[in-house]
C-alpha cells in the first residue's frame, strides 16, 4: 500500500524535482569553484528539461515523469566577458543558487508535510 502511494504522480514529480534541484546545486557549486579558472565554461541542467517535465506532468502518466532524464550540459550560449574565456558570472551564479535553494526548501517541506500526513493517517494519532 505504501509503495502504491509513493508511485503516485505528486510523489514521483516531487522526487524528480528534488533530484534536479540537487544536480543543479552541484552544477552551480562547480561553476563557483571554477570562477577563476581560465577557459572554464559554466555548466547547467539542459535548458529544455523544465519544458519536458511540464509536458510529462500534464500527461498524467507517472512512468513518463519517472523515465524523464536530465543531464548536465556546458553552457556555450553565455558570452564570456573576460579575456581568458571563462563565462562564469559570480553574481548570476549566486542568484541561481538562492533561487535553487528556495525551490529545494519548498519541495522538501511539501514532501515532508505529505509524509507527515500519511503517518498521521496510518497511526490515527494527531
Amino acid at each position: 500500500m505504501i509503495d502504491d502511494l509513493m508511485q503516485r504522480e505528486n510523489y514521483v514529480l516531487a522526487k524528480k524535482l528534488l533530484d534536479v534541484s540537487h544536480a543543479k546545486q552541484n552544477a552551480i557549486a562547480s561553476n563557483l569553484a571554477n570562477v577563476e579558472t581560465p577557459g572554464y565554461k559554466r555548466i547547467d541542467i539542459q535548458s529544455d528539461f523544465e519544458a519536458n517535465l511540464r509536458k510529462a506532468a500534464s500527461s498524467n502518466d507517472v512512468s513518463e515523469i519517472s523515465n524523464l532524464q536530465f543531464r548536465t550540459v556546458t553552457d556555450l550560449s553565455t558570452p564570456s566577458v573576460r579575456a581568458d574565456g571563462n563565462n562564469v558570472q559570480i553574481d548570476q551564479e549566486m542568484l541561481r543558487m538562492q533561487k535553487n535553494a528556495i525551490q529545494y526548501e519548498f519541495l522538501a517541506n511539501y514532501t515532508s508535510t505529505s509524509l507527515s500526513r500519511l503517518k498521521t493517517a496510518i497511526s490515527g494519532r494527531v
